[in-house]
């Protein structure tokens, strides 16, 4: 496992080994390895590839630790294509998309803790609510498509619940979770789950075709768009629908995040941004990114901590490249040449 930093070396003494030295005896004592106040980068990895990994950059991204589960799993391969990562308490749950499985592990030293695989179909996100996991699966093969039920405490099958549509993005709002009933900008339904009784409302999105589905202060917004224009909605924690803005003028519009009160969301290589409170149409983009082509163009769009991570796939035939944003003014904080695997599909914070 290499260990290396972004601009020189020393990964592991600077920052993942605290050393301390009793006086009395002046001996010393490494402490475990802990990946506290930094950012997951997850690398999708070819499809049938086994080469599905994770990297850890440190908070003020100067360090870097790639393929951080085989590093502390004894070089275990963590599987096919990983899809998302759900944080909660101190555990962090790897979405194994072909593997069909999700893999368990401490947020903060990596180690593996368990695999959830009951009834778990090609899953493609994950949320939690009321100590229950919840997950997505789609398999476009067979048409099967549904959220699966588990127990946070044992991570055991509680229920299957059924859905007619593609179930992807899923998030809790309110102790209630949402589902995206759409994929790769194609669908306009959301389902409202009520985890009170795990019954089911069908939202239908007036305009356009979704482009993603996120949580933000205990509502649910979503973007969706035409080749003409886009919309921003909210829906609140018990299902309601209100619109926020119709973006004139912005086609095609997808990747929508909510940071520090503000929207950001991308259109080509374009990415804009506008006040949640007091919304309006952006009159120019905050900054302009790599062009990758069509579907692969910000593959992975995070926007963090006051920071865009916008990843260049390089089409899938070379390791990723993230360039680091301020969400302020636009201007580039960092760029990392290797993410250290293929298909960088998303940044996590782990403070």
């Amino acid at each position: 496992m290499r260990i290396t930093r972004i601009l020189t070396v020393l990964f592991a003494f600077v920052l993942l080994f605290n050393i301390s030295c009793s006086s009395d005896n002046e001996s010393f004592e490494i402490s475990p390895i802990t990946y506290q106040d930094g950012y997951f980068i997850s690398n999708e990895g070819n499809y049938t590839s086994y080469g599905a990994n994770v990297m850890f950059l440190t908070r003020d991204l100067s360090l870097k630790q790639d393929n951080i589960y085989a590093y502390n799993n004894n070089n275990e391969i963590l599987g096919d294509v990983l899809q998302a990562v759900g944080l909660n308490g101190n555990r962090a749950y790897l979405v194994m998309n072909n593997s069909n499985k999700i893999v368990v592990v401490d947020r903060y030293t990596f180690k593996k803790l368990g695999t959830i695989t009951d009834q778990i179909n090609n899953p493609r996100g994950i949320t939690f609510a009321n100590g229950f996991i919840y997950v997505a699966n789609t398999n476009f093969s067979t048409n099967v498509n549904s959220v699966t039920k588990y127990k946070i405490s044992d991570l055991s099958f509680v229920k299957k619940i059924d859905f007619t549509e593609v179930a992807d993005k899923i998030v809790e709002a309110g102790g209630n979770v949402f589902v995206q009933n759409a994929s790769s900008g194609y669908g306009n339904k959301i389902t409202y789950i009520n985890t009170a009784t795990d019954n089911k409302t069908e939202i239908t999105i007036p305009n356009g075709q979704i482009g993603r589905t996120v949580s933000y202060n205990s509502d649910v917004y979503t973007i969706s768009s035409t080749t003409t224009d886009s919309y921003i909605y909210k829906v609140s924690s018990t299902g309601v629908l209100t619109p926020v803005i119709t973006l004139t003028g912005i086609p095609n519009a997808t990747n929508l995040q909510i940071d520090n009160g503000k929207f950001y969301f991308s259109s080509a290589n374009k990415v804009y941004t506008t006040s949640v409170s007091t919304p309006a149409v952006p009159s120019s983009p905050l900054l302009t990114a790599t062009d990758g082509g069509p579907y692969l163009t910000l593959y992975g769009f995070t926007v963090v901590d006051g920071r865009i991570f916008a990843s260049d796939v390089k089409q899938f035939k070379a390791n990723s490249g993230m360039t680091v944003y301020s969400a302020n003014t636009g201007g580039v904080l960092k760029v990392i040449e290797n993410t250290g695997g293929i298909g960088a599909n998303g940044t996590y914070v782990n403070p």
